[in-house]
């Protein structure tokens, strides 16, 4: 048997541990950090932990949950844009940090289009128009005449882009004048619609399920074109008022900075897959609406193309001014 010099096999030994087959296989060797850009208690942040939770065992590494609310998203995106694109650092994404943002500011601390990696949608969930249980209304129809009788008076709260576009949508396709009122987390503002400080609240069903169920809030419609199963009882926008062009979705997905190697991708999209399979996070979620949808990086690229188009029509048509 022929023997390599003792230089050869070393250069040979290193050039095997660099190549990007060793060195995803040697992935992950320390905890992931993955950072929701929401409150804790908010539907991104549900969701990420739960993932999560379920994803750490089969990389063999802790997945430590880094909330970073604000403005938005963005704190939280920037962070990531501008992390080491080594896999250890990762965005639970929505269509708030990487679809709508660039419409709603007026200048974004990176490039929304290109400072992130796609690894896997995770999945999307409808909205609930709800209302202060103090509110002398029962239907959308109703508070919609409600509003109308009080232009500018009736008050809404919003602490994410899907939360801010789908009240302003519905505010402009009715024809309606309210007043905004920006909080830094869902949770807050909550709080403020159950204590009458704002009238209505459109805001993820992980948000507003658990209340409605419990009595504490009215929901007046979803923001899906079709009923939700698990709250039949509530129509949709379009058949509270007629406006079938009324939709609006919140989603979920998880990102990379830039420039991450496809080999980490891949692996975090094999194991993302699976949790997103597993009946325990199917279960979790279904109470809430939650519609699971795991998919390829490619996929969920084009879809946030789509979803970014899609964004931008709805805070056009809405009026909404960036910041």
């Amino acid at each position: 048997m022929t023997r390599l010099p003792r230089r050869s096999a070393v250069a040979c030994a290193l050039a095997l541990l660099s190549s990007p087959a060793a060195f995803a296989q040697a992935y992950p060797s320390k905890p992931i950090r993955m950072i929701v850009p929401f409150a804790a208690g908010s539907a991104t942040d549900q969701i990420g932990r739960a993932f999560g939770e379920r994803i750490a065992p089969a990389l063999g590494q802790p997945v430590v949950i880094d909330n970073r609310p604000g403005a938005n998203g963005m704190l939280g995106a920037d962070a990531v844009a501008k992390a080491a694109p080594d896999g250890y650092t990762l965005l639970v994404g929505t269509n708030s940090t990487n679809a709508a943002l660039k419409f709603l500011m007026r200048k974004l601390p990176y490039d929304q289009d290109t400072a992130f990696a796609p690894v896997s949608f995770l999945g999307s969930v409808p909205l609930m128009v709800a209302v202060n249980n103090d509110l002398p209304v029962k239907t959308l129809r109703e508070f919609v005449d409600f509003v109308r009788g009080k232009p500018g008076q009736v008050t809404f709260a919003y602490a994410s882009t899907s939360q801010q576009v789908a009240s302003e949508m519905l505010s402009s396709m009715a024809g309606l004048r309210m007043n905004a009122v920006p909080y830094k987390t869902g949770p807050a503002a909550m709080a403020d619609l159950l204590g009458g400080h704002v009238m209505m609240f459109t805001a993820d069903l992980a948000v507003t399920a658990p209340q409605y169920r419990a009595g504490k809030l009215r929901g007046l419609a979803v923001t899906s074109t079709r009923r939700v199963p698990v709250l039949p009882d509530i129509p949709t926008v379009n058949e509270a008022l007629g406006l079938k062009d009324y939709e609006l979705i919140a989603y979920f997905a998880v990102f990379a900075p830039a420039g991450t190697p496809a080999d980490i991708i891949n692996r975090l999209n094999q194991v993302i897959n699976a949790a997103a399979a597993s009946k325990e996070i199917q279960e979790r979620f279904a109470n809430i609406g939650f519609a699971v949808e795991p998919s390829t990086p490619e996929a969920l690229a084009k879809r946030n193309r789509l979803e970014t188009e899609k964004w931008g029509r709805a805070i056009r048509d809405a009026k909404i001014e960036p910041q």
